[in-house]
């Protein structure tokens, strides 16, 4: 099949023709831009002039941080959320606030706030036949607020507390002025607004006050007349009563008798205990504290020292040796005895203190029943004191307030909760209208829509839209059962990548000219014939192509036992692929190169050779081909051992290209079934067999071979090549 019996072919847009007829057309164009700029101008100008002024509040709280008397704030006012800023926006719309502005700035009195008052011969018309409504019947008030709000622009600053105001006016001085007495009046009204609280809070307070001043009083009285009749007397401290202070007294005082006499019992014990066991009682306290035991043994110590001193010169039984030992023996007697009268004096001390026990007792018990009683009456005391200190604070929190509330009835004493941040200022320039770039964007508007029309209109008219150039290759073959030749041609859509936008001088390897002489010789002399001959022929380039695009082939290694005649076929059906819409890749894997001489611009580019040595990257080794739309990876520079090496990546390379292409063409060149098997991995690929000149028995061979290792079916491409390229090729 050939694709010469394709009826449509895809148009290319012209672009040297869209602005070649604007080029034509440019004095138009310029005259039209220039009237519409000129225009535009004079348009712009006529205009009345308009000024914009604008000023800014801050909402924020103003209260002072203390009161006139000294006393720190009782509570912190929070800062305004969004729903009170776009309160105060509405508040600066108000019409009362515009009416305040008005009377000051005498507003009434300008016709740039009155229009209505001289209407126009229109509004006359359109108020004859009822199609409006008079504007006289308006107030001149209302006709002053409403052209008020038209001019004013009242917005909150995004993501702040702050209030900006715009007013638009013909006059500048009055664009400024108007938001300044915008922000005097609101600031004035909220200042009011805060005096009139303090006002009313006062002469509440003031009732309030008398009222509570009553009832402590009362509440006072009959805390002291309960007081009174129940005898409870208040001693200034902790103690609700008189009865409960004694009650503790007497506590206090009998733990402190219980812990003498235990001591003293203690130590009457301990002494006779020690007298008894014939032990010193020098160490004990009560012995070191007695006088008169000091006294007998400080004279023991001298007749000792004087014992000592005298057995230096006399014996033991001289009369003066014997008498200091017998006056010795009696003063130990006195000590005894005088331990004796201690211990006596303990033991009274101890009789005495448990004699104050129980009187302290006997008093305690007395003073639990009258305590008793005196709590029941404390409950009574308790709840009116109660009533009192409530009166009494509730009394003091209003005074505070109406001191504070007093102080700031003063004009100054009550700021708004509004800060002026900036003024409105008279501007120079008017915000509209903007002459210059009025006038710019008129004039651009102009050219560009001028120029998109004249393109528009060679678009519609096809003048700008052109048919692509063909070129032609074509092959022959022999029709198995005519026993004859005829020509196969394929015709081929260009591609802006093509050698036509490349000079051939700058090409290192020419195109063969004298092969597409021959082919295009033969093209004219068999061109009626071609498309019959292709049709018939299940083999040829279309029949192949449709087989593949039925089979949505992504993948095909193509066989050429032959050389390079099948790597023409292979070329051939990539182009042809390419013409019908897919986007199509041959991977040249020949050992001549042949795809790479027929389709690539020069021989010298990257290809797979060098993509699988990794000495380029992937997208520098694709390129286009010189005559369709197709694209090739050329055989490469690098060395064709090495590059087999790394044969195994190949797989690789292919579906990465199948995941880009709609079909990878993989020419193997005159490969054996065991390498082409080994190069796609034994993979579910079509396997193209590009012969010439079948043979019968070849082919069984070739297919015996593919089904050993694992392919059954086998596309057989037969396209022969011209027999002057035979001749040439043998000369």
């Amino acid at each position: 099949m050939s694709s010469l019996d394709r009826d449509q072919h895809d148009v290319d847009i012209d672009l040297a023709q869209l602005f070649r007829a604007v080029w034509a057309r440019k004095g138009r164009i310029l005259a039209g831009t220039a009237l519409v700029g000129v225009l535009a101008f004079v348009g712009a100008s006529s205009i009345s002039p308009s000024y914009k002024g604008d000023a800014k509040l801050l909402i924020e709280p103003r209260e002072p941080s203390f009161s006139a008397s000294g006393a720190s704030s009782a509570t912190v006012e929070p800062l305004p959320d969004e729903l009170n800023i776009a309160s105060q926006v509405q508040l600066l719309q108000s019409v009362d606030l515009i009416k305040q502005v008005a009377r000051e700035l005498k507003l009434s009195e300008l016709a740039e706030f009155d229009p209505d008052s001289t209407p126009s011969a229109i509004t006359d018309f359109l108020v004859l036949f009822g199609l409006q409504s008079n504007p006289l019947d308006l107030p001149p008030e209302e006709r002053v607020i409403k052209a008020f709000k038209e001019k004013v622009n009242v917005y909150q600053v995004d993501k702040s507390r702050v209030i900006g105001i715009e007013f638009t006016s013909k006059d500048p001085k009055l664009a400024a002025a108007v938001p300044n007495a915008m922000m005097d009046v609101y600031r004035s009204l909220q200042s009011g607004a805060k005096l009139d609280s303090n006002s009313d809070a006062v002469r509440w307070l003031e009732t309030e006050i008398a009222n509570l001043r009553e009832k402590v009083r009362e509440a006072e009285q009959k805390v002291a007349e309960y007081r009174s009749s129940a005898g409870l007397m208040s001693l200034g401290s902790d103690q609700s009563s008189f009865s409960g202070k004694q009650l503790s007294d007497i506590s206090t005082e009998l733990a402190r008798v219980r812990s003498e006499r235990a001591s003293a019992e203690a130590t009457a014990d301990n002494l006779r205990a020690s007298i008894k066991a014939g032990k010193s009682t020098e160490t004990l306290d009560a012995i070191a504290r007695s006088e008169s035991i000091q006294r007998l043994k400080a004279t023991e110590s001298q007749i000792r020292a004087q014992i000592s001193d005298l057995s230096t010169r006399l014996l033991d039984g001289h009369p003066q040796m014997k008498a200091l030992r017998a006056q010795l023996v009696g003063i130990r007697e006195q000590v005894q005895a005088e331990s004796l009268k201690v211990a006596a004096s303990l033991e009274n001390e101890a009789a005495v203190a448990r004699e104050r026990e129980t009187q302290l007792l006997a008093q305690m018990n007395t003073l639990k029943a009258d305590s008793a009683q005196a709590g029941e009456d404390e409950v009574g005391l308790k709840s009116l004191e109660r009533e009192a200190t409530a009166q009494r604070q509730l009394l003091e929190t209003y005074l505070a307030r109406y001191r504070e509330a007093s102080s700031r009835l003063d004009k100054n004493s009550s700021p708004a909760d509004a800060r002026v941040i900036s003024t409105a200022i008279e501007p120079q320039e008017p915000t509209f209208p903007k002459v210059l770039p009025i006038t710019i964007v008129a004039a651009l508007a102009t050219l560009i829509l001028s120029a998109v029309g004249i393109m528009l209109a060679e678009l519609f008219s096809g003048r700008a839209l052109r048919q692509p150039a063909t070129s032609v290759l074509h092959a022959t073959r022999r029709d198995e059962d005519e026993d004859e030749e005829v020509t196969e041609v394929v015709v081929e859509a260009p591609s802006a990548r093509r050698d036509d936008a490349i000079p051939a001088s700058l090409l290192n390897v020419a195109p063969d000219d004298e092969l597409v002489e021959e082919m295009q010789q033969v093209v004219t002399e068999d061109i009626d014939t071609a498309g019959t001959a292709e049709e018939a022929d299940e083999f040829s380039v279309g029949s192949v192509a449709d087989y593949l695009t039925e089979q949505q082939a992504r993948i095909a290694f193509a066989i050429s036992p032959s050389g390079d005649d099948g790597s023409i076929g292979t070329v051939a059906l990539a182009r042809e692929l390419a013409d019908r819409g897919h986007w199509t890749v041959i991977v040249d894997m020949t050992g001549s190169a042949c795809p790479t001489r027929f389709m690539a611009t020069r021989r010298d580019l990257p290809g797979i050779t060098d993509l699988l040595t990794g000495e380029a990257a992937f997208a520098d080794c694709i390129h286009p081909d010189r005559q369709s739309s197709a694209d090739i990876v050329p055989q490469g520079n690098a060395d064709i051992r090495q590059a087999m090496r790394g044969a195994d990546r190949l797989a690789m390379i292919v579906d990465a290209l199948a995941d880009v292409y709609d079909t990878v063409l993989v020419e193997c060149g005159p490969a054996n079934a065991e390498g082409v098997a080994r190069l796609s991995r034994n993979g579910r690929h079509e396997i193209i067999l590009s012969a010439p000149d079948p043979q019968a028995d070849e082919l069984a061979a070739i297919m015996v071979a593919f089904e050993d290792v694992g392919y059954t079916d086998l596309v057989l491409l037969s396209v022969k090549t011209p027999p002057q390229r035979h001749a040439r090729d043998a000369a």
